[in-house]
């Protein structure tokens, strides 16, 4: 019998708040908690040169290697470890480093397209959408990529018009109807975290 888990998936646009309502939870139950994360999960491309990846499309859901990350979420769900590849933002590619992720009561699922991948997404029993007005995920694309992966702001901009906002419209924004529950502002808003602490609370209780 599989050890019983209680999988969450968080999606939503880039810069919607994913990762602040992430670690609200991660930080409540930090020892009950793993996470999974859907941007570690972008195609090797050792075939191209530094230039070739920089000008790939990264926000449809092609670029990733969705059903091996479908893969490991069914081997946690066993209770089996697994080694998740590492991907490396300044380089544009997925690096030699793998993580070994371990199984526990709560798995969190995250990223922007896991709604579109529908082996995936049954695999959640609790998909949460954040949704984050597009002026304010601009911003926060802008200053997390610029400070945090070493981008220009000429080429986050670029990127954004190119493929950030039509991948957005074609795909993440129709995923929000699979959603369970869809989440105005992400770990700031608090009524809905704590519905959602709640939920995780009853279910540690259970098992």
């Amino acid at each position: 019998m599989e050890p019983k888990t209680l999988v969450i998936g968080i999606a939503g646009g880039t810069g919607s708040g994913k990762t602040t309502l992430m670690k609200r939870l991660i930080e409540t139950f930090s020892d009950e908690v793993t996470v999974l994360s859907h941007d570690n999960y972008y195609r090797r491309h050792d075939d191209l040169t530094y230039e070739q990846r920089c000008a790939l499309n990264y926000d449809e859901p092609a670029s990733l290697e969705t059903d091996l990350m479908a893969r490991h979420l069914e081997a946690l769900r066993r209770g089996e470890s697994i080694e998740c590849p590492v991907y490396d933002f300044t380089i544009h590619n997925r690096s030699d480093q793998t993580i070994t992720v371990v199984p526990k009561k709560v798995i969190i699922v995250e990223g922007i397209l896991i709604f579109t991948d529908k082996e995936l997404r049954d695999l959640m029993d609790i998909r949460i959408f954040v949704d984050t007005d597009a002026d304010v995920r601009l911003c926060r694309r802008i200053k997390r990529d610029v400070n945090k992966r070493g981008r220009t702001l000429e080429s986050v901009l670029t990127q954004y018009q190119q493929t950030v906002k039509p991948m957005h419209e074609q795909y993440v924004e129709p995923s929000k109807k699979y959603a369970d529950i869809v989440v105005p502002e992400g770990g700031k808003n608090l009524v809905a975290l704590d519905m959602i602490v709640g939920r995780i609370r009853r279910h540690l209780e259970e098992t």
